[in-house]
C-alpha cells in the first residue's frame, strides 16, 4: 500500500508516492513541466488560479500512477503541503470567487501595519505572536475594502491546501497551524483570533471548521474521485504549510531542533516552547504541526533570508565558470576568510531580518592585484553562510536554544565550505537529508497513529546523507565572520 503526498507550490505541484510500511519513496512527479505563472495586474501583486492547482494535481496523480504502474486502490491515504499565506475564497456552491492572492503579493502591507499600530504592539505580540502584516487575514480585509461585490458572496475563506482538500472531498475545513499562518489564531486563549476579526470587521462564519493536523480530516468523495482518479473514501490524513511541512520532512518537532533550507532564498525554522516575541519585527511565529491547544507549546519561529542561493547563482551566470562544482573547486583553493574579501549577499530585495532594509550585494576589500574568481566564489559562500549565522543570532536573542540543524540536500548545504562555516560558527551539527516536501507530506499521512519515533526512524533510514560538525579551531572562521559583520553593521548604521 502507498500514501500520496501533494505539495502545492507557487512554481509547480509536486506529487509523491511512498510505501506506507517503510516510508521509502516510490517516485515523485512535477506538474506542469514548465514553471507555473503568476498574474501581476499591478506592481507588487501576485495571483494564481486555484483551479489550475487542482488541474495539475489531477494530471500529476494520473502521470504518477502510469509512470510507476500504481492502481488507485493501492493508495490508502493522502498528505498535503502547500504554499503558505495564500487566500482562496469560495461561494456556497463551492466555486472559486476570484484568483488566489498568494504569499508574495504585497497589496495588504499597509492594512496589516495599520492594524498592528492601532490594535497595539503588546496585544498583537501576546495574542497573535506576530504583526498582522501582509498575511491572509489582511488580504481578506483588502478584498472587503476593494471588492465588496466579491466579499458579499463569500461562503468560506481558505488556504491553498484547504482548497485542494475541499476539491478532493467536498468538505471545507482547516487546521490551527494553518490559521496561525494567516494570523487568525489567538495563542493567549487558544481560539480563533476574534481580536483581529473584530478589528477588520470580518465574519467569523467565513473561517472553516478546525480539524487536527494529523487525523482523518475528510475522505475523497464521488466528484473528487472522478476528477482525480483516486478511490472514493481515500482519507486525507495530514495538511500543513510548506515551511512547517519542510520541518516535519526533516524530523524537526522538538525545542532545540532547527530546519534550514538554502535555495534561491534561505529559511531557518526553529521549534521552541518559548512564547517570546522580542524579534517579532524580524521573525514570524506560527503553530507548528504538532501544536495542540492546551498542551506543551510547539511554536515554529520562521526567519527568511532573501539573499541566499540567488547570490551564488548570479556568480555562476556572470563568472567564466561552467558549473557549481567548478566554483566550489576554485573556492577550496582559497583560505578561510577569502584573503580579506567580505561579500554582503543581500541583493534580492528588502531583507525582513534587516528590518526591511534594501542593502543590496556588496563586495568589500577587493584587491585587483591579488584576488581572482576563486576568492569571489569563496567570499560568496562565506557571505551567505554568515547571513545564516547572523539570522541564528537573531533567533537566539528571541529565546531559541538549539542543539541540531537539519537541512535538505540542496546546492548550498552540499557545499563543504558553506555547511562547515555555518556549523563551526553556530557550534552544533548540521545533518543533511535527501528528501522533498511532497515525500514528507506523504509520510505524514501515517502520523495520525501518533508514532513520531517510527516516523523519525523512517527519515533516518531513507534520507540521511551526512553530518557537518563544527571545527575544533574556529579562530579563522570567527575572524572572517567578525570582519563581515562589521562591514554589514557599517551599512546598516548609515
Amino acid at each position: 500500500m502507498y500514501h500520496l503526498g501533494l505539495d502545492i507550490g507557487s512554481s509547480s505541484i509536486k506529487i509523491a508516492l511512498v510505501n506506507t510500511l517503510t516510508g521509502k519513496s516510490i517516485g515523485v512527479v512535477t506538474e506542469p513541466e514548465t514553471e507555473m505563472s503568476m498574474e501581476a495586474v499591478k506592481n507588487g501583486w501576485a495571483e494564481q488560479s486555484p483551479e489550475d492547482w487542482w488541474r495539475y494535481v489531477c494530471s500529476g496523480i494520473e502521470k504518477l500512477c502510469l509512470e510507476y504502474t500504481i492502481n488507485a486502490t493501492d493508495i490508502s491515504g493522502i498528505g498535503i503541503s502547500y504554499q503558505m499565506h495564500g487566500l482562496v475564497l469560495i461561494d456556497k456552491e463551492g466555486n472559486s470567487l476570484r484568483k488566489s492572492i498568494i504569499w508574495c503579493d504585497s497589496r495588504a502591507v499597509s492594512i496589516g501595519q495599520n492594524a498592528y499600530d492601532e490594535i497595539g504592539a503588546e496585544r498583537c505580540n501576546t495574542h497573535l505572536l506576530n504583526s498582522p502584516a501582509n498575511f491572509t487575514a489582511s488580504k481578506l480585509k483588502w478584498v472587503k475594502e476593494n471588492e465588496p461585490e466579491i466579499y458579499g458572496q463569500i461562503y468560506k475563506m481558505m488556504l491553498p491546501g484547504d482548497y485542494i482538500a475541499y476539491k478532493l472531498s467536498g468538505v471545507v475545513n482547516t487546521t490551527v497551524s494553518g490559521l496561525s499562518e494567516g494570523i487568525l489564531w489567538d495563542f493567549k486563549i487558544d481560539e480563533i483570533a476574534d481580536i483581529l476579526l473584530e478589528y477588520y470587521g470580518l465574519e467569523k462564519e467565513m473561517i472553516p471548521d478546525i480539524v487536527d493536523t494529523f487525523s482523518v480530516q475528510s475522505s475523497v468523495n464521488e466528484k473528487g474521485a472522478a476528477e482525480s482518479g483516486l478511490n472514493i473514501g481515500t482519507p486525507i490524513l495530514y495538511r500543513a504549510g510548506d515551511q512547517p511541512n519542510n520541518a516535519l520532512t526533516l524530523n524537526v518537532f522538538k525545542p532545540g531542533e532547527v530546519a534550514a533550507t538554502g535555495g534561491t532564498s534561505g529559511v531557518v525554522y526553529a521549534i521552541t516552547d518559548n512564547l517570546s516575541v522580542k524579534e517579532s519585527s524580524r521573525v514570524n511565529n506560527f503553530a507548528h504541526v504538532n501544536y495542540t491547544p492546551g498542551k506543551p507549546t510547539r511554536i515554529g519561529k520562521l526567519l527568511c533570508i532573501n539573499g541566499a542561493g540567488i547570490q551564488y547563482r548570479w556568480l555562476l551566470n556572470n563568472l567564466d565558470v561552467a558549473s557549481y562544482g567548478e566554483m566550489n573547486t576554485l573556492a577550496n583553493e582559497v583560505p578561510i576568510g577569502s584573503d580579506g574579501i567580505a561579500l554582503i549577499p543581500f541583493g534580492n530585495g528588502a531583507e525582513r531580518m534587516l528590518k526591511n532594509r534594501e542593502v543590496g550585494t556588496r563586495i568589500v576589500n577587493l584587491n585587483l592585484n591579488n584576488h581572482g574568481k576563486g576568492h569571489l566564489c569563496r567570499a560568496a559562500l562565506e557571505g551567505i553562510a554568515f547571513s545564516f549565522v547572523y539570522g541564528m543570532e537573531i533567533m537566539e536573542s528571541d529565546g531559541i536554544k538549539v542543539n541540531v540543524m537539519r537541512a535538505g540536500n540542496d546546492n548550498l548545504f552540499r557545499s563543504e565550505i558553506f555547511s562547515t562555516t555555518v556549523a563551526t560558527l553556530i557550534g552544533y551539527d548540521i545533518e543533511i537529508y535527501n528528501t522533498t516536501g511532497a515525500i514528507g507530506a506523504a509520510r505524514a499521512a501515517n502520523l495520525h497513529k501518533g508514532d513520531f519515533e517510527a516516523f523519525g526512524k523512517t527519515i533516518l533510514d531513507n534520507d540521511y546523507v551526512m553530518t557537518f560538525s563544527p571545527k575544533a579551531d574556529k579562530t579563522a572562521y570567527q575572524q572572517a565572520y567578525t570582519t563581515w559583520k562589521n562591514e554589514l553593521e557599517l551599512i546598516l548604521n548609515k
